[in-house]
């Protein structure tokens, strides 16, 4: 590929061709010179005329259709005016030569846009990320509709509102704009661009530079943290239902506050029961549900708290297998009868997960279904840094009333739950505290594994 969109003068290039010949003064056609530069005529056509204009070449038409150019002043040699062509002719050539690797070795993209809104730059980063050949580039203003860039909400970005436009009329700096852009392919991809101006001695802005990077895969990521489409199913099994409706007098309701895998694959479920006693609540889930060992941790007039030690497979760890979760596992629902509500990633059939938690409770029927839409941005964070130890200390640690005061359960209870030292839990749990407080307070997004 030629050099011609890069750094380098591009105006003394162009010239070179003609001084390298015998008689510089020999006319020459567009497609001569262009196929001299290996370049797109459109692209030498346009240095042709403002050479011509600065009176550094001649020009005439010959023919019906068809344009010559030769050298003007010949003894000049390449040097071309500064003002007319924002050549660079207080740099000498190795000079510029380093200027031209540094910006092709940039790992941004970068262009270069003319006050007179031409590109007459890019370099090779820049044809990687528009997939745009660098004349293809060059032959265009920042202004042409071909670019097709929109904000977040689709609305296309308006020449007013370019980045580009702002710094011309400002004289200032334009940081952090984001866009996404129509690429040639008909996909899309995420930017984010920087814009300055280059100024002259005058302080008038003779280029503004462009750099701008590919943010698509963060942008998908906050998409995706940020607007977690979720599932919210209500479902009714009599076989799982009896036993509460046995001991229910009115309005009741048992909540599944968390679900925590131990290493020796049984189940901890912290559960909040309204409308039933915490002896009532024990007492089914000990005789009813078959479970390991119960632990009271709060018991009030209004509701108490439960740790539920039981053996897999729970209708909780079949959604918590499923990326979801059980929200409330009874709930009192008038003459419509009692629904268990849960909810699954937006992408998880409603008849996957009903089918899934028939292994467990084979009447199981869903009742409705709504997708629901929630944000899980530090949640998700979290998780994503935190050990596999050290996420289930946190869960335990916090569900069990470790940090409430005062505590409902004490390090060497919650310790020996996990099946490890005092010390271990500490440890799991001091780091996992650390990074918690460091992803709220830096917000720095850095893994910790």
């Amino acid at each position: 590929m030629s050099s011609s969109g890069s750094l380098g003068d591009v105006y003394a290039e162009t010239l070179a061709v003609f001084d390298r010949r015998d008689d510089p003064s020999e006319p020459l056609t567009t497609p001569e010179v262009a196929n001299s530069l290996d370049a797109a005529r459109r692209t030498v056509y346009k240095r042709l005329e403002k050479l011509a204009s600065s009176g550094e070449l001649k020009t005439k038409k010959v023919g019906a259709n068809a344009r010559v150019w030769w050298r003007s002043h010949p003894d000049e040699g390449s040097s071309v005016n500064a003002t007319n062509t924002h050549a660079t002719p207080t740099l000498s050539n190795a000079e510029r030569t380093v200027i031209e690797k540094i910006l092709e070795a940039s790992p941004i993209s970068i262009v270069v846009v003319e006050p007179s809104g031409q590109i007459s730059l890019a370099n090779e980063r820049a044809e990687e990320m528009l997939e745009l050949e660098r004349d293809e580039i060059t032959s265009r203003t920042y202004r042409q509709p071909e670019w097709k860039i929109y904000y977040d909400d689709g609305t296309p970005v308006s020449e007013d509102e370019h980045p580009v436009t702002r710094v011309l009329e400002t004289k200032e700096p334009d940081y952090g704009f984001e866009h996404w852009i129509d690429l040639p392919n008909g996909t899309e991809r995420w930017l984010s661009s920087n814009s300055a101006p280059v100024l002259s001695e005058d302080e008038e802005v003779e280029y503004v530079v462009v750099g701008f990077e590919d943010t698509t895969r963060l942008k998908e990521r906050e998409d995706k943290l940020t607007s977690d489409k979720r599932r919210v199913l209500e479902l009714y099994s009599k076989q799982l239902f009896s036993p509460l409706l046995d001991v229910v007098d009115g309005d009741m309701r048992i909540d599944v506050d968390e679900v925590v895998r131990l290493q020796d694959g049984s189940v901890l479920q912290y559960i909040t029961g309204r409308g039933i006693s915490a002896k009532e609540l024990i007492d089914v889930f000990d005789q009813a549900y078959g479970v390991d060992d119960t632990r009271l941790l709060q018991s009030s007039a209004d509701k108490c708290r439960v740790e539920v030690h039981v053996e897999a497979p729970t209708v909780s760890l079949v959604f918590a297998e499923l990326g979801g979760q059980v929200k409330s596992l009874f709930q009192t629902n008038g003459d419509a009868g009692p629904l268990l509500t849960a909810e699954v990633p937006g992408d998880v059939e409603a008849r996957t997960a009903v089918q899934a938690v028939r292994k467990v409770y084979p009447d199981i029927r869903l009742e409705s279904q709504e997708l629901q839409y929630s944000p899980r941005l530090l949640y998700d964070i979290v998780e994503d840094v935190l050990t596999e130890r050290q996420f289930t200390s946190l869960q335990t640690a916090y569900y069990g009333g470790y940090f409430e005061t005062p505590r409902k359960s004490i390090g060497d209870e919650l310790a020996e739950r996990l099946g490890i030292t005092r010390q271990t839990f500490n440890r799991h749990l001091r780091l996992a505290e650390n990074t918690v407080l460091e992803q709220l307070f830096e917000g720095s997004g850095k893994a910790v594994r």
